[in-house]
């Protein structure tokens, strides 16, 4: 198992973090571009973890090397489980907007930290076009939170793709599949859509490694149920998962997997791009098409 750092005691909050960039930015330009030709980008899942991520070298090579297995995508589309408004809205577009900083109790380092990407200026405007209302309201002053810059940081650290956030209307499985329905068209323009939760965020395993064997027969199920494309047993997952109210005490970090699945072609076509335990927690991770 393998324990992320205490973030009290980080001699060098979010180092991993640093030296990803000190490598991977002058290679930036060496990221091939999403041509027509590639046909649609897949929608994925990610399991984003909490600021000490940035400390985890290894979980943030796993997130690099994803999206160099892509070509680089136009924007990113990114739904993550710390944003929940409803009607549906989008944050901020304009170049270099400021992060949220959504969490306490962490290093002083991590609320320093900068993410500045292009204008999305053009993107949001397509994706409040794909939402079927309109006005759709945009949260000009409210930047990427930890759920969607953590993730952005370790899969594109040069910051040179436009990224827009657009909030969960519900914790309601069914409405985040809806909601990827909508949002489907864009990986055809070469646009990525993401999903940002966790595949098991149990506080009490961390607690208590005795209920681990609870969130293993979670992340086994969710597992087999992703791999078979079966969505309606994943929007039925409190009643049909094994331990899921142990590894899943509120939807908020499950339902986003929900957004991803909708916003495919083809739901059988999930796999597992990785996986690992954390704290207790699994961190799988999904692509599909």
């Amino acid at each position: 198992m393998s324990v992320l750092p205490d973030p009290r005691t980080q001699v060098r909050p979010a180092g991993a973090l640093d030296d990803l960039r000190a490598f991977a930015i002058p290679r930036a330009h060496e990221h091939r571009h999403w041509e027509p030709s590639d046909g649609p980008l897949p929608a994925l899942f990610v399991s984003h973890g909490a600021p000490p991520t940035l400390d985890d070298a290894e979980w943030l090579g796993y997130l690099y090397k994803w999206s160099q297995s892509l070509p680089k995508p136009r924007a990113v589309v990114m739904i993550s489980a710390h944003w929940e408004n409803a009607p549906v809205v989008i944050s901020a577009s304009e170049a270099g907007t400021p992060l949220y900083y959504d969490f306490g109790g962490f290093h002083p380092r991590y609320y320093t930290l900068k993410y500045e990407t292009p204008d999305a200026t053009e993107l949001a405007k397509r994706v409040a076009g794909l939402l079927g209302y309109s006005p759709v309201h945009q949260f000009t002053n409210r930047g990427l939170d930890h759920g969607a810059f953590i993730p952005m940081m370790a899969m594109y650290p040069a910051g040179d793709v436009p990224v827009i956030q657009v909030s969960m209307p519900s914790m309601n499985p069914s409405d985040l599949q809806e909601l990827g329905n909508k949002l489907r068209s864009l990986r055809e323009e070469g646009i990525l859509v993401i999903g940002s939760g966790y595949m098991t965020h149990s506080f009490a395993v961390m607690r208590d490694p005795s209920l681990q064997p609870h969130v293993q027969a979670f992340d086994d199920w969710a597992g087999e149920t992703i791999a078979r494309g079966d969505v309606d047993s994943l929007r039925d997952y409190l009643n049909k998962g094994p331990g899921a109210r142990i590894a899943h005490p509120t939807a908020d970090h499950f339902v986003p997997l929900l957004l991803t699945m909708g916003a495919a072609n083809d739901p059988t076509t999930a796999r597992t791009v990785f996986n690992r335990v954390g704290l207790g927690n699994h961190i799988r991770s999904i692509e599909v098409y």
